[in-house]
């Protein structure tokens, strides 16, 4: 009333909203970015590597590319607020694109949509959607919708032709899970199932502390004055992987990069980013074999110290954590690992190890994967064990238990 006492009741409101959003939209590529990221990027708070990108370098090439994704935005906007699913299906249907991204954008939508169905029990639509969906993971979706409709033999067809060529490592260890089952179910013979690799155990009866997760009582308890640990699980390797390949990461390709505030290339999950970039990403790889890494590593950490960033965790990378683990992670370990994360960005960035102990005056290390009363290891831990089982990395799954508290 003191702003504005002559006004009364006159309500006001922004009638320019979807205007607004969709130069929002052109400028960003994105809806989830806004305009306080340039105040954010004047304060100082977030700094972003700057990246010379020209006019053909925009995220959304035309004016049907834009009518196109706020198209797919309201069809997720209608999903979400429980619309009927076959007039959601019918008006995703009804986009006709030229734009591989918004197709990829499309599967995304229809993939969630089939997880829904899913979970409602509604397993022939869902069926109906995998079998149309390019999104990865459908497959698997649809071999496992077929086992839930007693669908068998069209489960084990589908299941026998993924074999042959795994979309990733994850379809591969759910095929190694469901076609057994499904031979069983057949009548088929059973096959002989390959041993477990073996994984160094500790077991551990701790005190619980009520302020501390369980990561940070074995870390307290393992941690010595010459064999420090750390609470790293997915930060470590990935920084290590982003400041040596930071120029590949950042490599001004067409389509990567389009406006001043982005932590990385917009193109970072497609399944070309590693080939487009595979001549750098070799030049990043050839340190790692001569030794310069080391150097270039630490150059790195100093130039481009709190740049927003895909795969450095500044607020976890101390400059002691960086010396250790220079010093103590063999070169060709870190070639496996980095390897392995060009494989899938998506899904192998996570899954590792939760902690890292280093012995200095000997150049050793090992990983802990820490597990506490009733808690299970996940698939992508168990793919990161089995993988680094492959190659002799050291790594130990702790279980602990809980000491019963003195009187």
């Amino acid at each position: 009333a003191q702003w504005c006492p002559d006004v009364g009741d006159v309500l006001y409101s922004l009638t320019v909203m979807e205007l607004c959003d969709r130069l929002r939209l052109m400028f960003f590529g994105n809806l989830h970015q806004d305009w306080s990221e340039f105040v954010l990027a004047d304060l100082g708070i977030y700094t972003y590597e700057k990246v010379e990108f020209c006019a053909e370098s925009r995220g959304l090439r035309s004016r049907d590319d834009v009518h196109g994704f706020l198209f797919l935005h309201q069809c997720q906007q209608a999903f979400e607020a429980g619309e009927a699913l076959d007039t959601v299906l019918a008006q995703v249907a009804t986009l006709c694109t030229d734009n591989p991204w918004l197709e990829k954008r499309r599967a995304k939508l229809l993939f969630q949509i089939g997880q829904y169905c899913e979970r409602c029990a509604e397993l022939a639509l869902a069926e109906q959607i995998y079998r149309n969906c390019t999104h990865p993971g459908a497959r698997a979706r649809l071999i496992r919708v077929l086992e839930r409709q007693e669908d068998y033999a069209q489960a084990m067809a589908l299941a026998t032709e993924a074999q042959q060529a795994p979309h990733s490592a994850a379809e591969h260890q759910h095929l190694l899970r469901v076609v057994p089952r499904l031979r069983r179910k057949l009548g088929g013979p059973a096959l002989p199932r390959a041993k477990p690799q073996a994984v160094a155990r500790l077991d551990l009866s701790l005190v619980q502390e009520p302020l501390l997760s369980v990561e940070s009582c074995v870390l307290a308890h393992l941690s010595e004055p010459d064999a420090p640990v750390h609470y790293v699980e997915n930060g470590l390797i990935n920084s290590l992987f982003g400041l040596l390949c930071w120029e590949a990461i950042f490599a001004p390709l067409p389509g990567a990069f389009f406006h001043p505030f982005q932590r990385g290339p917009a193109d970072l999950h497609s399944e070309d980013f590693y080939q487009r970039r595979e001549a750098l990403f070799a030049a990043c790889f050839a340190q790692l074999e001569d030794g310069r890494y080391k150097a270039s590593i630490r150059q790195r950490y100093v130039d481009k110290w709190g740049i927003q960033s895909p795969f450095v965790f500044w607020n976890l990378l101390s400059e002691d954590l960086l010396e250790q683990a220079l010093a103590c992670l063999p070169a060709e370990h870190l070639r496996h690992w980095f390897t392995r994360l060009l494989q899938d960005i998506r899904a192998n960035r996570a899954g590792m190890p939760d902690l890292i102990q280093f012995w200095p005056a000997q150049n050793t290390y090992r990983m802990i994967e820490v597990k506490g009363p009733g808690d299970r290891l996940q698939d992508n831990q168990l793919r990161w064990l089995a993988f680094c089982g492959e190659y002799q990395m050291p790594v130990t799954v702790c279980y602990v238990r809980w000491a019963e508290q003195p009187a």
